[in-house]
């Protein structure tokens, strides 16, 4: 019996792995059974008492990395997808998704940077009028969605983006956006910076800002 002892020792630390090991495989079933993206707080709810879903997921994600599909987190969802350089193998049965005119693209920047931004808001950092089916293509696409309305006269709309936005560009957070320095370094900015110019830290919080109106019933004028 003591060497039975001796070769499986029933210490905490023991029961804490076993315990560990079992949350993994729990998390793992259900990113992969699930079929959309995951939010923390439900795979949390099925962790074992004790047992952190971020260490969890931390673990898992360690664990794929470098395999055929890894496990990205997307705002606070968590999702197993094809690994970035395997993507061709799938290449033939993705839809290509709608290419975007250079407004759309100069649009969906802005909204990016800079929401909650209203389409007057738009205009006015790009210097010129913007079309109303710019704003129907992003929307479309499911890159773009309305948050509310400012409260300003007139209640204009105002555009933030999407979940889907970060799945499609790969972004853990819309925080991962490339920042100043960022952009420097990829060569965007050939010259140098106009005085005062600056690239805001852009946030896509859903929460409606101190600003922002909910969404009434009145069909809105994208």
């Amino acid at each position: 019996m003591a060497e039975v002892a001796r070769l499986f020792p029933d210490t905490e630390e023991t029961k804490e792995r076993a315990l560990f090991g079992e949350a993994m495989r729990i998390a793992e079933a259900m990113l992969f059974a699930a079929s959309e993206p995951l939010e923390e707080s439900e795979i949390a709810r099925r962790m074992p008492d004790g047992i952190s879903v971020g260490d969890v997921l931390a673990r898992l994600k360690q664990d794929y990395s470098g395999r055929g599909v890894t496990l990205v987190r997307v705002g606070n969802k968590w999702l197993f997808r094809t690994a970035v350089d395997l993507g061709w193998l799938l290449s033939k049965n993705v839809v290509e998704p709608r290419k975007l005119s250079r407004a759309a693209l100069e649009t969906l920047a802005i909204v990016a940077y800079h929401q909650p931004v209203t389409r007057a808001e738009i205009e006015d950092i790009r210097g010129v009028a913007l079309s109303k089916g710019t704003m129907d293509v992003l929307i479309e696409t499911g890159w773009v969605r309305l948050r509310g309305r400012r409260r300003t006269p007139g209640r204009p709309l105002t555009y933030g983006t999407t979940e889907a936005f970060l799945m499609h560009f790969g972004l853990e957070a819309i925080a991962d956006l490339p920042g100043l320095e960022e952009l420097k370094g990829a060569g965007l900015f050939d010259g140098p910076v106009p005085q005062g110019f600056c690239v805001p830290q852009p946030r896509d919080d859903p929460a409606l800002t101190e600003d922002e109106d909910p969404l009434d019933e009145e069909a809105p004028e994208i």
